[in-house]
Protein backbone atom coordinates (compact mmCIF):
# COMPACT_ATOMS: atom_id res chain seq x y z
CA UNK A 1 0.00 0.00 0.00
CA UNK A 2 1.18 3.36 -0.84
CA UNK A 3 1.33 5.73 2.23
CA UNK A 4 -0.93 9.26 1.66
CA UNK A 5 1.56 11.66 1.34
CA UNK A 6 4.26 9.40 -0.69
CA UNK A 7 5.76 11.46 -3.85
CA UNK A 8 4.38 7.77 -5.93
CA UNK A 9 0.87 9.17 -5.57
CA UNK A 10 0.51 11.34 -8.36
CA UNK A 11 -2.75 11.95 -8.81
CA UNK A 12 -2.20 14.90 -11.66
CA UNK A 13 -0.46 11.95 -13.51
CA UNK A 14 -3.13 9.13 -12.60
CA UNK A 15 -5.62 11.60 -13.56
CA UNK A 16 -3.83 11.65 -17.53
CA UNK A 17 -3.48 8.31 -17.62
CA UNK A 18 -7.45 7.26 -16.73
CA UNK A 19 -8.21 9.81 -19.27
CA UNK A 20 -6.39 7.15 -21.88
CA UNK A 21 -6.96 4.39 -20.09
CA UNK A 22 -10.95 5.46 -21.32
CA UNK A 23 -10.20 6.14 -24.51
CA UNK A 24 -9.62 9.90 -24.15
CA UNK A 25 -6.83 12.05 -26.16
CA UNK A 26 -5.90 14.30 -22.88
CA UNK A 27 -4.02 16.62 -25.41
CA UNK A 28 -5.17 18.92 -28.25
CA UNK A 29 -3.78 18.58 -31.75
CA UNK A 30 -1.12 20.24 -32.77
CA UNK A 31 -3.14 22.12 -36.01
CA UNK A 32 -4.96 23.38 -32.31
CA UNK A 33 -2.11 25.99 -31.79
CA UNK A 34 -2.75 27.72 -35.59
CA UNK A 35 -6.32 27.35 -35.47
CA UNK A 36 -6.08 29.60 -32.07
CA UNK A 37 -3.29 31.54 -33.66
CA UNK A 38 -5.76 32.34 -35.88
CA UNK A 39 -8.27 33.48 -33.97
CA UNK A 40 -6.13 35.87 -31.53
CA UNK A 41 -5.25 37.63 -35.11
CA UNK A 42 -8.80 37.54 -36.50
CA UNK A 43 -11.50 37.17 -34.10
CA UNK A 44 -15.14 37.10 -34.49
CA UNK A 45 -16.66 40.79 -34.41
CA UNK A 46 -18.34 41.03 -31.08
CA UNK A 47 -20.68 43.44 -32.17
CA UNK A 48 -24.92 44.09 -32.40
CA UNK A 49 -25.98 44.45 -36.14
CA UNK A 50 -28.31 42.56 -38.65
CA UNK A 51 -29.95 39.52 -36.30
CA UNK A 52 -27.53 40.06 -33.44
CA UNK A 53 -29.88 42.24 -30.33
CA UNK A 54 -27.15 44.85 -28.02
CA UNK A 55 -28.82 43.75 -24.77
CA UNK A 56 -25.55 45.27 -23.19
CA UNK A 57 -26.98 47.27 -20.84
CA UNK A 58 -29.41 45.20 -19.02
CA UNK A 59 -28.31 43.65 -15.41
CA UNK A 60 -26.91 40.10 -16.28
CA UNK A 61 -25.44 37.88 -13.70
CA UNK A 62 -23.95 34.77 -13.65
CA UNK A 63 -23.95 32.27 -10.68
CA UNK A 64 -21.71 28.75 -10.63
CA UNK A 65 -18.52 27.16 -8.74
CA UNK A 66 -16.18 29.41 -7.20
CA UNK A 67 -13.11 28.07 -9.49
CA UNK A 68 -15.37 27.92 -12.82
CA UNK A 69 -13.84 30.06 -15.66
CA UNK A 70 -16.31 28.36 -18.94
CA UNK A 71 -19.19 30.13 -18.02
CA UNK A 72 -21.86 29.38 -20.40
CA UNK A 73 -25.21 30.95 -19.40
CA UNK A 74 -26.12 34.38 -17.19
CA UNK A 75 -29.57 35.59 -16.55
CA UNK A 76 -31.71 38.85 -15.84
CA UNK A 77 -35.34 39.25 -15.29
CA UNK A 78 -38.08 41.43 -14.90
CA UNK A 79 -41.34 41.30 -13.69
CA UNK A 80 -44.80 42.68 -15.80
CA UNK A 81 -47.89 44.26 -14.93
CA UNK A 82 -49.54 41.22 -14.90
CA UNK A 83 -47.26 39.55 -11.89
CA UNK A 84 -45.06 37.28 -14.53
CA UNK A 85 -41.66 37.42 -14.61
CA UNK A 86 -40.16 37.64 -17.87
CA UNK A 87 -36.47 35.81 -17.82
CA UNK A 88 -33.25 36.39 -20.46
CA UNK A 89 -31.05 32.99 -20.16
CA UNK A 90 -27.75 34.03 -22.11
CA UNK A 91 -25.18 31.56 -23.45
CA UNK A 92 -22.46 31.52 -25.00
CA UNK A 93 -21.94 31.35 -28.56
CA UNK A 94 -19.47 28.89 -28.78
CA UNK A 95 -20.05 28.47 -32.51
CA UNK A 96 -18.65 31.76 -33.36
CA UNK A 97 -15.40 30.88 -32.33
CA UNK A 98 -14.95 27.28 -33.48
CA UNK A 99 -16.31 26.21 -36.79
CA UNK A 100 -17.93 23.44 -37.17
CA UNK A 101 -15.09 20.92 -39.23
CA UNK A 102 -12.65 22.94 -37.65
CA UNK A 103 -9.80 21.08 -35.57
CA UNK A 104 -11.11 22.12 -32.61
CA UNK A 105 -14.30 20.71 -33.61
CA UNK A 106 -13.23 17.51 -34.22
CA UNK A 107 -11.36 17.23 -31.15
CA UNK A 108 -14.60 18.25 -29.22
CA UNK A 109 -16.53 15.91 -31.45
CA UNK A 110 -14.31 12.76 -30.41
CA UNK A 111 -13.97 13.86 -26.87
CA UNK A 112 -18.18 15.32 -26.44
CA UNK A 113 -17.38 16.92 -23.02
CA UNK A 114 -15.07 18.12 -20.38
CA UNK A 115 -13.83 16.03 -17.60
CA UNK A 116 -13.65 16.86 -14.41
CA UNK A 117 -10.79 14.55 -12.86
CA UNK A 118 -11.18 15.88 -9.35
CA UNK A 119 -7.47 17.21 -9.37
CA UNK A 120 -6.95 18.42 -12.74
CA UNK A 121 -9.70 19.35 -15.25
CA UNK A 122 -9.63 18.00 -19.05
CA UNK A 123 -11.72 20.88 -21.22
CA UNK A 124 -13.22 20.12 -24.17
CA UNK A 125 -12.45 23.02 -25.21
CA UNK A 126 -8.73 25.14 -25.13
CA UNK A 127 -9.06 27.52 -22.05
CA UNK A 128 -8.42 30.14 -24.33
CA UNK A 129 -11.97 29.41 -25.73
CA UNK A 130 -13.66 27.87 -22.78
CA UNK A 131 -12.52 30.19 -20.22
CA UNK A 132 -11.74 33.41 -22.18
CA UNK A 133 -12.57 33.79 -25.67
CA UNK A 134 -16.51 32.81 -25.25
CA UNK A 135 -16.93 32.44 -21.70
CA UNK A 136 -19.50 34.91 -20.19
CA UNK A 137 -17.13 36.37 -17.92
CA UNK A 138 -17.74 39.74 -15.95
CA UNK A 139 -17.52 43.00 -17.65
CA UNK A 140 -16.82 41.97 -20.98
CA UNK A 141 -19.10 42.34 -24.43
CA UNK A 142 -20.04 38.97 -25.35
CA UNK A 143 -21.96 37.07 -28.30
CA UNK A 144 -24.84 34.74 -27.05
CA UNK A 145 -27.76 32.96 -27.89
CA UNK A 146 -30.32 34.13 -25.59
CA UNK A 147 -33.28 32.21 -24.70
CA UNK A 148 -36.34 34.61 -23.30
CA UNK A 149 -39.30 32.99 -21.02
CA UNK A 150 -42.30 34.38 -19.75
CA UNK A 151 -42.95 32.93 -16.27
CA UNK A 152 -46.80 32.39 -14.69
CA UNK A 153 -46.57 32.98 -11.02
CA UNK A 154 -47.84 29.19 -10.96
CA UNK A 155 -44.75 27.96 -12.78
CA UNK A 156 -46.37 27.46 -16.44
CA UNK A 157 -44.27 28.88 -19.43
CA UNK A 158 -46.71 32.04 -21.07
CA UNK A 159 -44.35 32.02 -23.82
CA UNK A 160 -40.62 32.14 -25.22
CA UNK A 161 -38.19 33.29 -27.75
CA UNK A 162 -35.25 32.56 -28.91
CA UNK A 163 -32.55 35.14 -31.00
CA UNK A 164 -28.59 36.53 -30.96
CA UNK A 165 -27.41 39.12 -28.92
CA UNK A 166 -24.58 40.63 -27.51
CA UNK A 167 -24.51 40.89 -23.96
CA UNK A 168 -22.42 42.02 -20.36
CA UNK A 169 -21.99 40.25 -17.38
CA UNK A 170 -22.05 42.52 -14.32
CA UNK A 171 -22.59 40.54 -11.44
CA UNK A 172 -20.02 37.04 -11.77
CA UNK A 173 -21.05 35.04 -8.51
CA UNK A 174 -20.95 31.71 -6.65
CA UNK A 175 -23.36 29.44 -5.41
CA UNK A 176 -21.88 29.13 -1.91
CA UNK A 177 -22.36 33.05 -1.32
CA UNK A 178 -25.11 33.51 -3.28
CA UNK A 179 -27.52 29.89 -1.70
CA UNK A 180 -27.64 30.70 1.92
CA UNK A 181 -28.64 33.76 1.52
CA UNK A 182 -31.19 33.20 -0.98
CA UNK A 183 -32.89 30.56 1.53
CA UNK A 184 -32.19 33.00 5.04
CA UNK A 185 -32.64 36.50 3.00
CA UNK A 186 -32.68 38.04 6.33
CA UNK A 187 -29.24 37.64 6.81
CA UNK A 188 -26.66 39.95 5.64
CA UNK A 189 -26.16 39.24 1.77
CA UNK A 190 -22.47 38.14 0.47
CA UNK A 191 -20.47 41.72 -0.11
CA UNK A 192 -21.52 41.73 -4.12
CA UNK A 193 -24.82 41.40 -3.50
CA UNK A 194 -24.27 43.86 -0.83
CA UNK A 195 -23.28 46.39 -2.87
CA UNK A 196 -25.91 46.62 -5.72
CA UNK A 197 -29.37 47.08 -5.00
CA UNK A 198 -30.44 46.23 -8.39
CA UNK A 199 -28.64 42.40 -8.24
CA UNK A 200 -30.69 41.29 -4.71
CA UNK A 201 -33.93 42.52 -6.48
CA UNK A 202 -32.99 40.40 -9.26
CA UNK A 203 -31.76 37.24 -7.70
CA UNK A 204 -35.17 37.72 -5.48
CA UNK A 205 -36.66 38.03 -8.63
CA UNK A 206 -35.21 35.02 -10.47
CA UNK A 207 -35.22 32.74 -7.03
CA UNK A 208 -39.08 33.65 -6.88
CA UNK A 209 -39.65 32.16 -10.33
CA UNK A 210 -36.93 29.42 -10.21
CA UNK A 211 -38.95 28.09 -7.41
CA UNK A 212 -42.59 28.43 -8.92
CA UNK A 213 -40.87 26.52 -12.22
CA UNK A 214 -39.57 23.53 -9.52
CA UNK A 215 -42.97 23.48 -8.06
CA UNK A 216 -45.04 23.35 -11.51
CA UNK A 217 -42.24 20.74 -12.61
CA UNK A 218 -42.88 18.73 -9.37
CA UNK A 219 -46.75 18.72 -9.80
CA UNK A 220 -45.95 16.67 -13.05
CA UNK A 221 -43.85 13.86 -11.03
CA UNK A 222 -40.61 15.39 -11.68
CA UNK A 223 -38.14 13.30 -9.13
CA UNK A 224 -36.98 15.44 -5.88
CA UNK A 225 -33.42 13.60 -6.34
CA UNK A 226 -30.16 15.34 -4.48
CA UNK A 227 -26.95 13.93 -5.99
CA UNK A 228 -23.94 13.87 -3.70
CA UNK A 229 -20.54 15.63 -4.92
CA UNK A 230 -17.32 15.67 -3.22
CA UNK A 231 -14.76 18.26 -3.85
CA UNK A 232 -11.18 17.47 -2.22
CA UNK A 233 -9.59 19.16 0.35
CA UNK A 234 -5.78 20.06 -0.29
CA UNK A 235 -3.48 21.21 1.85
CA UNK A 236 0.41 21.97 0.74
CA UNK A 237 -0.30 20.07 -2.49
CA UNK A 238 -1.37 16.81 -0.67
CA UNK A 239 -5.10 15.66 -0.49
CA UNK A 240 -6.04 15.63 3.02
CA UNK A 241 -9.47 15.08 3.10
CA UNK A 242 -12.99 15.26 1.19
CA UNK A 243 -16.09 17.39 1.88
CA UNK A 244 -19.36 17.34 0.04
CA UNK A 245 -20.66 19.81 -2.26
CA UNK A 246 -24.25 20.88 -1.16
CA UNK A 247 -26.79 22.22 -3.31
CA UNK A 248 -28.64 25.18 -2.11
CA UNK A 249 -31.49 27.92 -3.60
CA UNK A 250 -28.51 29.20 -6.01
CA UNK A 251 -27.87 25.91 -7.87
CA UNK A 252 -31.56 25.01 -8.21
CA UNK A 253 -32.25 28.49 -9.39
CA UNK A 254 -29.50 27.74 -12.40
CA UNK A 255 -31.02 24.16 -12.60
CA UNK A 256 -34.67 25.24 -13.04
CA UNK A 257 -33.75 27.74 -15.68
CA UNK A 258 -30.77 25.22 -17.79
CA UNK A 259 -34.65 22.76 -17.80
CA UNK A 260 -36.85 25.56 -19.19
CA UNK A 261 -34.12 26.78 -21.40
CA UNK A 262 -33.53 23.44 -22.73
CA UNK A 263 -37.27 22.44 -23.08
CA UNK A 264 -37.39 25.50 -25.22
CA UNK A 265 -34.90 25.01 -27.53
CA UNK A 266 -36.17 21.32 -28.18
CA UNK A 267 -39.38 22.63 -28.87
CA UNK A 268 -37.98 25.32 -31.24
CA UNK A 269 -36.27 23.08 -32.82
CA UNK A 270 -39.54 20.60 -33.32
CA UNK A 271 -41.67 23.09 -34.43
CA UNK A 272 -39.41 24.01 -37.23
CA UNK A 273 -39.22 20.60 -38.28
CA UNK A 274 -35.40 20.40 -37.45
CA UNK A 275 -34.09 17.30 -35.94
CA UNK A 276 -32.04 17.16 -32.75
CA UNK A 277 -30.44 15.42 -30.01
CA UNK A 278 -32.61 14.84 -26.59
CA UNK A 279 -31.19 13.52 -23.66
CA UNK A 280 -33.29 11.12 -21.90
CA UNK A 281 -33.72 8.77 -18.68
CA UNK A 282 -36.43 6.07 -19.89
CA UNK A 283 -37.99 3.74 -17.77
CA UNK A 284 -35.95 2.33 -14.77
CA UNK A 285 -34.20 -0.52 -14.92
CA UNK A 286 -34.29 -1.61 -11.65
CA UNK A 287 -38.54 -0.52 -10.46
CA UNK A 288 -38.89 -3.45 -8.58
CA UNK A 289 -36.05 -2.22 -6.38
CA UNK A 290 -37.48 1.03 -5.68
CA UNK A 291 -40.40 -0.35 -4.96
CA UNK A 292 -38.85 -2.55 -2.41
CA UNK A 293 -36.95 0.42 -0.67
CA UNK A 294 -40.24 2.58 -0.58
CA UNK A 295 -41.93 -0.75 1.20
CA UNK A 296 -39.46 -1.09 3.70
CA UNK A 297 -40.35 2.89 4.49
CA UNK A 298 -43.97 2.14 4.81
CA UNK A 299 -45.21 3.28 1.31
CA UNK A 300 -46.39 1.23 -1.05
CA UNK A 301 -45.48 1.93 -4.83
CA UNK A 302 -47.27 1.08 -8.07
CA UNK A 303 -45.88 -2.05 -9.80
CA UNK A 304 -45.22 -0.27 -13.13
CA UNK A 305 -42.77 2.71 -12.96
CA UNK A 306 -44.65 5.93 -11.99
CA UNK A 307 -42.68 9.46 -11.80
CA UNK A 308 -45.52 10.70 -9.58
CA UNK A 309 -46.09 8.28 -7.31
CA UNK A 310 -41.80 7.89 -6.67
CA UNK A 311 -41.37 11.60 -5.92
CA UNK A 312 -44.54 11.66 -3.16
CA UNK A 313 -42.37 9.48 -1.51
CA UNK A 314 -38.86 11.01 -1.91
CA UNK A 315 -40.66 14.53 -0.83
CA UNK A 316 -42.20 12.40 2.36
CA UNK A 317 -38.87 10.81 2.74
CA UNK A 318 -37.01 13.92 2.74
CA UNK A 319 -39.77 15.88 5.11
CA UNK A 320 -39.50 12.72 7.32
CA UNK A 321 -35.55 11.97 7.38
CA UNK A 322 -33.68 15.03 5.88
CA UNK A 323 -30.23 14.12 7.29
CA UNK A 324 -30.16 10.56 5.12
CA UNK A 325 -32.07 11.71 2.46
CA UNK A 326 -29.63 11.93 0.40
CA UNK A 327 -28.54 8.57 0.86
CA UNK A 328 -31.81 7.46 -0.29
CA UNK A 329 -31.67 9.72 -3.55
CA UNK A 330 -28.02 7.80 -4.35
CA UNK A 331 -29.80 4.68 -3.77
CA UNK A 332 -32.63 5.46 -6.77
CA UNK A 333 -30.24 7.41 -8.92
CA UNK A 334 -28.53 3.63 -9.05
CA UNK A 335 -31.53 1.99 -9.73
CA UNK A 336 -32.79 4.26 -12.11
CA UNK A 337 -30.23 3.83 -14.90
CA UNK A 338 -28.03 6.45 -16.78
CA UNK A 339 -29.32 8.61 -18.97
CA UNK A 340 -28.96 8.55 -22.59
CA UNK A 341 -28.60 10.66 -25.57
CA UNK A 342 -31.05 9.64 -28.62
CA UNK A 343 -31.32 11.46 -31.99
CA UNK A 344 -35.50 13.03 -32.04
CA UNK A 345 -37.09 13.58 -35.48
CA UNK A 346 -39.94 16.13 -36.17
CA UNK A 347 -43.34 13.64 -35.53
CA UNK A 348 -40.85 10.83 -33.16
CA UNK A 349 -43.17 9.53 -29.99
CA UNK A 350 -42.15 11.95 -27.57
CA UNK A 351 -39.70 10.27 -25.26
CA UNK A 352 -39.95 11.46 -21.29
CA UNK A 353 -37.07 12.33 -19.52
CA UNK A 354 -38.48 10.23 -16.06
CA UNK A 355 -36.41 12.15 -13.80
CA UNK A 356 -37.63 15.66 -14.79
CA UNK A 357 -40.83 14.83 -16.46
CA UNK A 358 -40.22 16.28 -18.90
CA UNK A 359 -41.21 15.71 -22.58
CA UNK A 360 -39.40 18.42 -24.62
CA UNK A 361 -35.57 18.46 -22.83
CA UNK A 362 -32.54 18.86 -25.37
CA UNK A 363 -28.78 20.03 -23.67
CA UNK A 364 -28.28 23.32 -25.15
CA UNK A 365 -27.21 25.22 -22.22
CA UNK A 366 -23.20 24.40 -21.95
CA UNK A 367 -21.62 24.55 -25.05
CA UNK A 368 -18.23 25.35 -23.79
CA UNK A 369 -18.39 22.19 -21.86
CA UNK A 370 -20.45 19.77 -24.20
CA UNK A 371 -20.26 19.13 -27.79
CA UNK A 372 -24.48 17.73 -27.69
CA UNK A 373 -25.25 21.67 -26.58
CA UNK A 374 -22.72 22.72 -29.57
CA UNK A 375 -24.25 20.82 -31.80
CA UNK A 376 -27.33 22.23 -30.57
CA UNK A 377 -26.33 25.97 -30.74
CA UNK A 378 -25.69 25.30 -34.09
CA UNK A 379 -28.93 23.44 -35.55
CA UNK A 380 -30.79 26.48 -33.56
CA UNK A 381 -28.61 29.00 -35.07
CA UNK A 382 -29.07 27.55 -38.65
CA UNK A 383 -33.10 27.47 -37.99
CA UNK A 384 -32.70 31.71 -36.92
CA UNK A 385 -30.52 32.08 -40.07
CA UNK A 386 -33.25 30.29 -42.22
CA UNK A 387 -30.32 28.03 -43.25
CA UNK A 388 -30.11 24.59 -44.27
CA UNK A 389 -29.71 21.95 -40.89
CA UNK A 390 -25.83 21.49 -40.61
CA UNK A 391 -26.22 18.06 -39.41
CA UNK A 392 -28.06 15.02 -41.11
CA UNK A 393 -29.90 12.32 -39.04
CA UNK A 394 -27.53 10.34 -39.66
CA UNK A 395 -24.83 12.68 -38.68
CA UNK A 396 -27.14 13.12 -35.53
CA UNK A 397 -27.87 9.35 -34.79
CA UNK A 398 -23.96 8.92 -34.83
CA UNK A 399 -23.07 12.11 -32.84
CA UNK A 400 -25.73 10.87 -29.81
CA UNK A 401 -23.99 7.58 -29.71
CA UNK A 402 -20.77 9.15 -29.32
CA UNK A 403 -22.02 11.29 -26.37
CA UNK A 404 -23.56 8.97 -24.62
CA UNK A 405 -20.84 6.14 -24.87
CA UNK A 406 -17.95 9.45 -23.90
CA UNK A 407 -20.50 10.72 -20.74
CA UNK A 408 -20.10 6.59 -19.71
CA UNK A 409 -16.27 7.32 -20.19
CA UNK A 410 -16.57 10.69 -18.20
CA UNK A 411 -18.28 9.01 -15.18
CA UNK A 412 -15.81 6.17 -15.12
CA UNK A 413 -12.33 8.41 -14.97
CA UNK A 414 -14.34 10.57 -12.66
CA UNK A 415 -15.33 7.74 -10.28
CA UNK A 416 -11.61 6.02 -10.37
CA UNK A 417 -10.31 9.73 -9.72
CA UNK A 418 -12.84 10.04 -6.97
CA UNK A 419 -12.08 6.82 -5.57
CA UNK A 420 -8.22 7.73 -5.54
CA UNK A 421 -9.02 11.08 -3.85
CA UNK A 422 -10.97 9.65 -1.44
CA UNK A 423 -8.48 6.81 -1.02
CA UNK A 424 -5.93 9.51 -0.04
CA UNK A 425 -7.98 11.29 2.55
CA UNK A 426 -8.99 7.68 4.03
CA UNK A 427 -5.61 6.66 4.29
CA UNK A 428 -5.20 8.26 7.73
CA UNK A 429 -8.45 6.68 8.94
CA UNK A 430 -7.81 2.93 8.72
CA UNK A 431 -9.49 0.91 11.45
CA UNK A 432 -12.19 3.32 12.18
CA UNK A 433 -16.29 2.55 12.08
CA UNK A 434 -18.45 4.33 9.63
CA UNK A 435 -22.16 4.44 9.18
CA UNK A 436 -22.64 3.40 5.22
CA UNK A 437 -25.01 2.38 2.72
CA UNK A 438 -24.70 -0.18 -0.17
CA UNK A 439 -24.77 1.48 -3.43
CA UNK A 440 -23.86 -1.03 -5.78
CA UNK A 441 -24.22 -5.43 -6.18
CA UNK A 442 -22.66 -6.18 -9.57
CA UNK A 443 -20.62 -9.31 -10.20
CA UNK A 444 -17.38 -7.02 -9.56
CA UNK A 445 -18.63 -7.21 -6.03
CA UNK A 446 -20.79 -5.09 -3.35
CA UNK A 447 -20.06 -1.40 -2.95
CA UNK A 448 -20.95 0.31 0.38
CA UNK A 449 -20.73 4.58 0.57
CA UNK A 450 -19.89 6.05 3.83
CA UNK A 451 -22.22 8.53 5.40
CA UNK A 452 -19.53 10.93 6.59
CA UNK A 453 -17.69 11.51 4.52
CA UNK A 454 -19.37 10.67 1.50
CA UNK A 455 -16.76 8.04 0.13
CA UNK A 456 -17.24 4.72 -1.81
CA UNK A 457 -15.81 1.24 -1.09
CA UNK A 458 -15.54 -2.79 -1.56
CA UNK A 459 -17.61 -4.30 1.37
CA UNK A 460 -14.96 -7.24 1.33
CA UNK A 461 -16.27 -9.39 4.30
CA UNK A 462 -19.88 -9.54 5.37
CA UNK A 463 -21.87 -9.06 2.02
CA UNK A 464 -23.73 -11.92 1.51
CA UNK A 465 -27.84 -10.86 1.08
CA UNK A 466 -27.20 -7.18 1.05
CA UNK A 467 -29.07 -5.01 -1.71
CA UNK A 468 -28.83 -1.90 -2.76
CA UNK A 469 -30.01 0.61 -0.27
CA UNK A 470 -29.58 -1.26 2.53
CA UNK A 471 -27.88 0.21 6.03
CA UNK A 472 -24.84 -1.05 7.52
CA UNK A 473 -22.02 -0.48 10.20
CA UNK A 474 -18.82 -0.73 8.71
CA UNK A 475 -14.79 -0.81 9.64
CA UNK A 476 -12.35 0.56 7.06
CA UNK A 477 -9.61 -2.47 6.23
CA UNK A 478 -7.02 -0.76 3.50
CA UNK A 479 -6.71 1.79 1.08
CA UNK A 480 -4.97 1.59 -1.93
CA UNK A 481 -4.90 5.03 -3.32
CA UNK A 482 -3.30 4.45 -6.78
CA UNK A 483 -5.39 1.86 -7.45
CA UNK A 484 -8.37 3.77 -5.61
CA UNK A 485 -9.41 0.80 -3.70
CA UNK A 486 -10.75 1.42 -0.07
CA UNK A 487 -11.95 -1.89 1.68
CA UNK A 488 -14.68 -2.45 4.31
CA UNK A 489 -15.47 -5.13 6.41
CA UNK A 490 -19.17 -5.12 7.82
CA UNK A 491 -19.38 -5.34 11.49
Amino acid sequence: MSAPNSPAVDLQALAKQAMRDNGFEPDFPPQAAAQLAALRTHPPKIAPGPGVRDLRDLPWSSIDNETSRDLDQVEVSHVLENGDTRILIGIADVDAFVPKGSPLDVHAAAATTTVYSGVRNFPMLPEQISNTASSLVEGDDKLSMVVEIVVAEDGGLRSSDIYRAVLRNRFQLTYNTVGPWLDAPHLAPPAKVAASKVVQDQLTMQDRAARALKTARFRHGALNIETIELRPIVLNDQVVDVERQEKNPATDLIEEFMIATNGVVARMLEARGVSSIRRVVKTPKRWNRIVALAAECGTKLPETPDSKALNDFLVARKAADPDHFADLSLAVIKLLGPGEYVLERPGDPDQIHFGLAVQDYSHSTAPNRRFADLVTQRLVKAVLASAPAPYTDNELDEIAKDCTQRADAARKVERVMSKRIAAVAMSRRIGETFDAMVTGVTPHGTFVRVLRPAVEGLLTRGEQGVDVGDRLRVRLLDTDPARGYIDFARV
